[in-house]
């Protein structure tokens, strides 16, 4: 399962948004499954690899819905403290919007 919070969902609707950084203890996500994410609707996974926070580009910060690298910096700080990442490894998960009228 993949959450999301409500502030992205436009991003992701819009395609600006189309990946999303993870620290996890192991993968969670596959690529090629689909995941629904509650309120906005079901993704596509393309991809998911593994990242250090200090490769991370500004084009990897456009991907993820984020004007620059500064912001998206501040966001995994307030999202993922420094303190709870201990044991845990960055995950960029690359995922496609499935608007509601799609069918496989």
């Amino acid at each position: 399962m993949l959450f999301l919070k409500k502030e992205y969902f436009d991003a992701v609707r819009a395609g600006t948004k189309t990946t999303t950084l993870r620290f996890w203890r192991h993968r969670r996500v596959r690529p090629g499954s689909v995941h629904w994410v509650r309120g906005l609707g079901q993704l596509y996974i393309e991809s998911v690899r593994l990242v250090e926070l200090d490769e991370l580009t500004d084009a990897d910060a456009g991907r993820d819905g984020f004007e620059n690298l500064s912001a998206l910096r501040l966001a995994m700080d307030e999202h993922y403290p420094p303190e709870q990442r201990a044991g845990r490894q960055l995950y960029l998960v690359e995922f496609r919007y499935l608007p509601d009228d799609f069918s496989p």
